[in-house]
């Protein structure tokens, strides 16, 4: 139970209706959900637009409607409250109902195309092993200390995330690190909510298929830092360019970090190699468990945000060193085996490019790389011709097959594909649309040390087919081959 003008407090309403001096027995903007005694906000979504929906909130018990444009029929004994922006209306609303649970915490988020998840979970790992209780909220689990609770979507809505974060402040958290999309910047998911600092990984195609131009893409990561508090930090990758255009508009107190340029936090490779990294970071050189240039960055972005936060340099290095990072990126399955496996989640062309530019560090010569990558179905079809290009110039084979195809057709995806294999580059690719068939043929093709990657799901434990999730796993695919192999 909530006062109603306690759960409208920073909303800014363009006219209202009825007695507001009235009590809300819980909120929602599913008009399924609604109860009686609840305030229903109808929000205008990419599917269906909850204004269709008022009368259904009000015949299951609905005393309170927040809006964009007022019903034809405005009935007695019920409160209506008009607002420009129903979705930036839910954010403040759901706040304040669970007590403004941000405010009670450290927040950072974590923003950019790839990185994310590996950032927020080192971040949290950091964290915990210095002793705070701390909150994670990522593509693949959310966590309230030590309890796991699956993840639906990298970002949650705005009544789950406030939520999340009350029950959070409640089990004694200090700090909380989540991912947010640019789709959860779009749709207002993170309105009202307080951020204690921001982080800014990189930019590259993604997501055209919702924003529809890169420059959308741009403006909707941008957002996120125009609208931080001045008391905040905006802590970004400089090495990357469009890095500085996130700072240009925010309050927030501006720092950078990166490898090549002149930075708050910078970092040298010293040593790349199969095993780890060795960096140079604040003048101390420091072995991590993490492989790649791109984790250089990962690593950099968290030691920055994790001093930015108060913890000392030397203890947050220290316990950086020890930690593995997210499931399913760049996860080595069964190493020293006949042949090496890595799974990754790489389903953009830039992380592609990425990871195989990484392995190719690694090569001795002798060795090939196979490379498994399919796209997944009702997303963006502009990369999908991209990443067929990467696993053909950086692979010495690839397995074309399905990701998530969801409602599409597998071979009408691998088709728009094949269109950016040159003639030259065919011979080197298979076409095998069951995906774990692909990932067992790579693995039969695969000699004494080559090297076979897993592109796409990384930690992902299902795939999508028209509607229905089932059961499945890069991991556990390759798992038993290996497996085969050594007996």
């Amino acid at each position: 139970m909530a006062d109603l003008k306690n759960i409208l407090y920073k909303v800014s309403l363009t006219s209202s209706f009825g007695d507001m001096n009235t009590d809300v027995k819980g909120i929602c903007f599913d008009s399924r959900k609604v109860q009686p005694g609840f305030l229903f906000v109808a929000v205008k979504g990419t599917l269906s637009d909850g204004h269709q929906f008022i009368q259904k909130a009000i015949d299951l018990g609905a005393s309170v409607i927040i809006c964009e444009k007022l019903p034809d029929t405005v009935k007695d004994g019920i409160v209506y409250a008009t607002v420009k922006d129903s979705a930036a209306a839910l954010g403040i609303i759901a706040s304040n109902y669970f007590g403004n649970p941000s405010e009670k915490l450290k927040l950072v988020g974590v923003t950019g195309t790839n990185g994310k998840t590996t950032t927020v979970t080192l971040l949290y790992q950091l964290f915990s092993r210095m002793r705070k209780k701390a909150g994670l909220i990522s593509t693949v689990e959310n966590r309230i200390f030590d309890k796991a609770i699956p993840s639906t979507h990298t970002t949650p809505d705005q009544i789950q995330l406030n939520e999340l974060l009350k029950k959070m402040v409640d089990e004694g958290c200090t700090h909380a690190f989540m991912e947010v999309s640019s789709h959860a910047v779009d749709q207002e998911r993170i309105a009202g909510v307080k951020f204690a600092g921001a982080l800014f990984t990189n930019i590259t195609h993604d997501h055209l298929d919702y924003h529809k131009t890169f420059e959308n893409y741009i403006k909707a990561k941008k957002k996120f830092f125009d609208e931080l508090p001045s008391d905040a930090f905006a802590l970004v990758n400089a090495d990357d360019k469009r890095g500085m255009v996130m700072l240009q508009n925010t309050k927030a107190k501006k720092y950078t970090f990166g490898l090549k340029k002149m930075v708050d936090f910078k970092g040298k490779i010293i040593t790349n190699s199969i095993e780890g990294l060795e960096l140079e970071v604040a003048n101390k050189n420091v072995w991590f468990k993490m492989i790649g240039d791109f984790n250089a960055y990962n690593l950099l972005g968290v030691f920055g945000a994790a001093v930015l936060l108060g913890e000392n340099e030397d203890e947050v290095l220290t316990h950086l060193s020890s930690l593995n990072g997210a499931p399913g990126r760049f996860e080595l399955v069964s190493p020293g085996s006949k042949f090496t496996a890595i799974v990754d989640y790489a389903h953009t062309p830039d992380a592609l490019k990425n990871v195989l530019e990484t392995i190719a560090q690694f090569r001795t010569g002798t060795e090939h790389v196979i490379t498994v990558v399919g796209c997944g179905g009702n997303r963006d079809k502009t990369k999908r011709p991209l990443m067929a290009s990467i696993a053909c110039k950086l692979s010495d084979k690839v397995v074309l097959t399905s990701d998530n195809p969801r409602d599409e057709d597998p071979m009408e995806i691998i088709k728009e594909m094949q269109s950016g294999i040159l003639p030259t580059e065919a011979r080197k690719t298979l076409v095998i649309a069951d995906r774990e068939e692909a990932i067992k043929t790579a693995c039969m093709m695969a000699k004494e040390k080559d090297i076979v990657l897993i592109a796409g799901k990384g930690h992902e434990t299902y795939q999508e087919i028209k509607g229905v999730k089932y059961p499945f796993d890069d991991r556990e695919v390759v798992g038993r081959m290996l497996k085969m192999f050594s007996n």
